[in-house]
């Protein structure tokens, strides 16, 4: 999963609102959106998640897009918006291997898939099923719940899964047949998880004769006060369910709304409902003319209750009264509002959906400009990647998360998070005499005030907030290629990380531990742990034996725990990993600290998932290490020791591995006394890297060999060395040019395969790119043809032939590569063939960063021969 940025609006449709309109943003047709997330939304209420999605297909090749995204903002997770099928997640190997994947816990997905930890290192539980339809794959329905540590995902909802991806797919198979497109070109929609357990809102109407005194209620507003009162009533049945105070503020309801500028007016009431309880209610009031009588006047008016004269324009007058039941919402606002703390309320689309009077007055913007817009346009730097960070956390694991935020210079505030399945609250406290927390900490805090983690603006550049050191750390161990480069990314990252002082690294061989790499231990202090057998009772056995880390907060416990172990130090704190990766067992990793230290469960998570990945570059390593010594054992036999000598004719040879992966590849050159006193000059480049490579540039270094001292024309050649590599390794190809000189005269024959073109350097220093007239790659067609091309080398005259890991350069064209050859050959002039050769692969020799293996082949006429 590469890390983005995810501040800023959302995308288009971001909210679930369709659009109509068949734009790059999505499928043409609404149905494919409503079907997706209708099956989403079933899916995450069926399993009991918190959150949920469908990854479809897209127009590109082994690439899925997330098409809609259930209980969960988006923008916040724009880095998992697109996966590819060769990717190592659980979506991806769902998608794969057509096999559902679950996993109950973070220990369950840092078995199987640390990447995913270490980009996501909270606590959750996920289930990922395939959608399919026969053998129609279309993507891959994902939920996310709490984890269930130590225990699996039941049988009931395995169940689930599966039944509600395959009747995806089969509706998804349906819309296929009617001609809708089931691939998902753009960004995802959002979709709002239903409210859970939120009372329903009521409404009722009352009409108040002012002149009898009689209230006239319809259904609604009966069933909200209940079964014991009738319609019509008197006002005294109706007051005798309010508090009397609210009583009295109906009358004056009243009267405000029949006085002589009849304003409307609104009034809260706690109300009496069927159960005793109390319900707010909102009335607004309004007076109405009664209908003229038969003489053309109005009844008499309404009694004032609190007077014995009639009430002020109250004649022929009724009050209309509406009443909405918002069950505790509107007191829960009181209160809140009453709070020494900013409370901020949004939805599990990170919009916002409530705020109180703090909150108003600490961001210094009014509730209605804050109303209904994502979190990160409301308060920009919560879209500060570390902020980020804690809102995933919070709304991923369902857990409180607390953190120290700077919002501007000299402005610190204690930001707590608290999930539902709703949405999230958030509390902010001001911290006015809050200190600059310490550089590089991490965790969380615990109450309110406690000093919890640096955001970004409170570091210095050179440090990174913890989240996103681990994340280098997985960057960069996925370029480490040997156990030393790993080992020296684990001291350089994960110890700074966490604040360590000590690493040491054993790896397994036969059943013993030994000590691969050690840093911060005193001297010969490891020394008696090294070879320690897997039946040993020590903790580094033993979190590999058992595969779950040890985590010591003191050497008080490591020493209560091994009483036997002998300890390096009387202060400290200790960790033991498990390395083990896809099930083998690797070795172990042990953190040392220099003071006792606590370890988060985010410390744990991160940590343990961190250990999977280490585990894995480390198996990496050791499988480079192996193949990359047979890889150059069998170069080195196969490539040429020595070239021919041959009277009137110079030949070099150079050879560069590259530095990146298996360093060693296929490219090769060999010069081949063909008979009739003529030469085979000949270069090749065999596709990939590694032993397969190697192994495949031997025999075909062999094959033209053979058909060369065989006679053969250079066509023939070219053929039968075609022909040869299809039938030993179907899809591997190569490149190669065959010149066959003729070193008396100087004539040559030349064909070519897919090569670069060699370049000529005249006698008189002008220097050229050949055009030889070429075939396709050798391994691709069995009944291709290579045309010859007829040349002449002149004395003094100098052919390079080379691969083309001389000449590209990333970005850069090769054409380019192939001019900067060009005028390196012109300028060397009239030096001697191996101080020349020496010269054209300086550069690349220097390079720190050789993507590919180099070869060249130089061959020139001596000129007392031409």
């Amino acid at each position: 999963m590469t890390p983005h940025g995810t501040s800023g609006p959302g995308p288009v449709g971001g909210t679930g609102r369709l659009s109509g309109k068949g734009t790059a943003d999505g499928p043409e047709s609404n149905t494919l959106t409503m079907t997706l997330a209708e099956a989403a939304l079933r899916t995450v209420e069926e399993v009991g998640a918190s959150a949920g999605g469908v990854y479809l297909r897209s127009g590109t090749t082994g690439l899925l897009r997330l098409a809609v995204l259930v209980g969960l903002p988006g923008p916040l997770f724009r880095p998992w918006w697109r996966m590819h099928e060769n990717r190592p997640f659980p979506v991806a190997e769902a998608h794969r291997s057509g096999q559902p994947v679950y996993l109950a816990d973070v220990e369950d997905a840092m078995r199987q898939f640390p990447q995913l930890v270490a980009s996501l290192p909270f606590p959750f539980g996920s289930l990922y099923a395939p959608v399919v339809a026969g053998r129609e794959r279309f993507g891959v329905l994902v939920v996310l719940r709490a984890p269930t540590p130590g225990v699996a995902v039941s049988g009931p909802d395995r169940n689930r899964m599966t039944r509600e991806a395959l009747r995806l797919g089969e509706s998804l198979a349906g819309l296929s047949r009617r001609g809708t497109v089931v691939e998902w070109p753009g960004d995802p929609v959002c979709v709002q998880l239903s409210t859970a357990g939120a009372p329903p809102v009521r409404f009722g109407t009352l009409d108040w004769d002012l002149d009898t005194g009689t209230v006239t209620m319809d259904a609604g507003l009966l069933e909200i006060l209940g079964a014991e009162v009738t319609s019509p009533c008197s006002i005294e049945t109706l007051t005798s369910l309010l508090e009397p105070e609210d009583g009295y503020a109906l009358w004056a309801a009243a009267r405000q709304a029949t006085g002589a500028d009849g304003r409307p007016s609104v009034r809260r009431f706690r109300l009496k409902g069927p159960d005793g309880g109390l319900h707010l209610l909102e009335a607004s009031t309004r007076a109405r003319a009664r209908p003229p009588g038969p003489d053309g006047g109005t009844g008499p008016a309404a009694p004032d209750p609190d007077s014995s004269e009639g009430g002020d324009g109250a004649d022929g007058m009724r009050l209309l009264c509406t009443l909405v039941d918002l069950g505790t919402g509107l007191i829960g606002s009181d209160a809140t509002d009453r709070l020494p703390r900013a409370i901020l309320a949004i939805d599990r689309l990170g919009r916002v959906t409530y705020v109180n009077e703090l909150t108003e007055r600490l961001l210094g913007r009014p509730r209605g400009a804050l109303a209904g817009r994502p979190l990160w346009e409301a308060l920009p730097w919560c879209g500060l990647p570390y902020h980020e960070e804690q809102l995933r956390a919070a709304l991923v694991s369902g857990q409180a998360v607390r953190f120290v935020a700077r919002p501007e210079p000299g402005r610190w505030l204690s930001v707590s998070l608290h999930p539902g399945r709703d949405g999230l609250t958030m509390v902010m406290v001001p911290e006015e005499d809050h200190a600059e927390p310490a550089r590089g900490t991490g965790g969380e805090t615990g109450t309110d005030g406690e000093k919890g983690p640096a955001d970004s603006l409170s570091l210095r550049g050179d440090r990174m907030p913890s989240p996103y050191r681990p994340v280098a750390l997985a960057i960069a161990l996925s370029e480490a290629v040997t156990a030393r480069q790993v080992s020296a990314v684990v001291t350089e990252e994960l110890l700074p990380a966490f604040g360590g002082r000590q690493l040491a690294i054993y790896l397994l061989s036969d059943r013993r531990l030994y000590l691969a790499w050690e840093t911060g231990f005193p001297p010969g202090f490891l020394e008696p742990f090294d070879g320690v057998g897997l039946e040993a009772r020590v903790p580094g056995v033993e979190t590999l034996t058992t595969g779950r880390p040890l985590f010591f907060e003191s050497m008080e416990q490591l020493g209560q725990a091994y009483p036997d172990l002998p300890l390096d130090a009387h202060s400290g704190a200790r960790a033991f990993l498990p390395l083990i990766a896809s099930g083998r067992l690797v070795g172990t990793c042990i953190l040392g600290f220099d003071r006792p230290r606590g370890f988060s469960a985010e410390d744990r998570t991160v940590l343990t998932a961190l250990a999977g990945l280490i585990a894995q570059a480390l198996e990496r390593a050791r499988r480079y290490d192996s193949e990359s010594a047979v890889a150059r054992g069998l170069q080195d036999a196969l490539l040429p020791h020595r070239l021919p000598v041959r009277e009137g004719v110079d030949t070099v040879g150079r050879y560069l591995p590259g530095t990146e992966g298996m360093d060693v590849g296929g490219d090769w050159y060999d010069v081949i006394e063909a008979g009739q006193g003529r030469l085979a000059l000949v270069i090749g480049d065999v596709q990939g890297h590694g032993v397969a490579a190697a192994a495949t540039m031997g025999q075909l270094r062999s094959a033209v060999r053979a058909f060369a001292l065989g006679g053969h024309r250079p066509q023939d050649v070219m053929r039968g060395t075609n022909r040869l590599l299809i039938d030993l390794d179907p899809g591997q190809f190569a490149s190669c040019c065959y010149v066959l000189l003729d070193p008396d005269t100087g004539e040559m024959r030349a064909v070519r395969a897919g090569h670069p073109q060699p370049l000529l350097r005249r006698p008189d220093g002008s220097t050229e790119v050949l055009e030889l007239a070429g075939g396709v790659v050798l391994g691709v067609d069995d009944r291709a043809s290579y045309p010859v091309t007829r040349l002449r080398l002149a004395a003094g005259a100098v052919l390079a032939l080379f691969t083309d890991g001389l000449v590209e350069r990333p970005g850069r064209d090769i054409d380019e590569g192939i001019e900067r050859l060009r005028r390196a050959l012109a300028a060397t002039g009239s030096l001697p063939l191996t101080e020349a050769a020496d010269r054209l692969i300086r550069e690349a020799r220097q390079a720190t960063a050789r993507p590919d293996d180099i070869a060249l082949l130089l061959a020139s006429r001596v000129p007392e021969h031409g």
